[in-house]
């Protein structure tokens, strides 16, 4: 028996180059041509706008009552840990507190099924506010960072580590987590007379 022939993967066949010269003149690419610069033209730059409500890391829009946008992973957690949402909100807080939830959000703990009906009850309760969401798919962690970007007086509350990494690169907004059973907040300036512990 002869030797079995190996099939080569991913060879590609060799392409000829656009400017080689046995291509005809017409179909031929031609060489780019360097633009000179001038030195006294003005040289534009593209600076990151911030927001007219911070004052360096300061937020001047955050203070009582505190908006409070709830993700899906932190309600399951506060059930766990037997927390009334709102009431411990306040009790982190010292002030009014209104939670809201996105449509995003909503869809994920709708999308958790059964498992969860006493997270989706939770969400659904009048003391939350809803807000819509206009953009395509529903994933709740995108939404939520281009919120909090665009508005800053919102506290995010969350226990997802990647949220929080993707949060903590945007000045101005705190976080809301849960740790001993209790809620906590970060980043949030000693002015708004949040607890430090």
């Amino acid at each position: 028996m002869g030797k079995q022939k190996t099939k080569k993967f991913a060879v590609m066949k060799r392409m000829i180059n656009l400017r080689d010269q046995r291509i005809k003149e017409k179909d031929r690419a031609k060489p780019k041509e360097k633009k000179k610069k001038d030195p006294s033209e003005l040289k534009e730059r593209e600076v990151t706008k911030y927001p007219s409500c911070l004052f360096f890391q300061y937020n001047t829009q955050l203070g009582p009552p505190y908006h409070i946008l709830v993700d899906t992973n932190f309600i399951n957690f506060s059930i766990k840990a037997k927390l009334d949402i709102v009431q411990s909100m306040m009790d982190c807080l010292y002030a009014k507190c209104i939670p809201y939830i996105t449509d995003c959000v909503m869809a994920e703990i709708e999308k958790l099924g059964m498992k969860y009906r006493v997270a989706l009850r939770i969400a659904k309760d009048p003391r939350f506010e809803r807000l819509p969401c206009t953009h395509k798919g529903t994933y709740a962690d995108d939404c939520l960072v281009q919120r909090v970007t665009q508005h800053k007086c919102y506290i995010l509350a969350t226990v997802d580590r990647d949220l929080k990494r993707r949060v903590r690169k945007i000045p101005g907004v705190p976080i809301m987590y849960i740790s001993n059973h209790r809620y906590n907040i970060e980043r949030m300036p000693d002015d708004y007379g949040a607890p430090r512990f």
